[in-house]
């Protein structure tokens, strides 16, 4: 790596969890939001129903995130 950064690593496996589960949720609201009732579409720069439903997709992609990454590590632990 180039830069190191004096940034702890649960503090970057945080970060990239969250990105992930930001970008992730995103697109899967994007993609559905010709498919969703007019209320839960966003407007372009307005604080709508819309938000909401996009932040609410975010926080289930980050919450699957973290339960897969729990459950990962707990076999992991059990094998050894």
């Amino acid at each position: 790596m180039l830069f190191r950064f004096a940034v702890s690593k649960p503090a970057r496996v945080n970060f990239v969890q969250s990105l992930v589960a930001v970008l992730a949720g995103n697109l899967v609201y994007f993609l559905l939001m010709p498919h969703l009732p007019p209320a839960a579409r966003h407007n372009p720069l307005k604080f709508d129903l819309g938000v909401l439903v996009d932040f609410w997709f975010c926080v289930v992609f980050l919450g699957a995130i973290k339960t897969f990454t729990k459950w990962g590590r707990g076999s992991r632990q059990q094998q050894r």
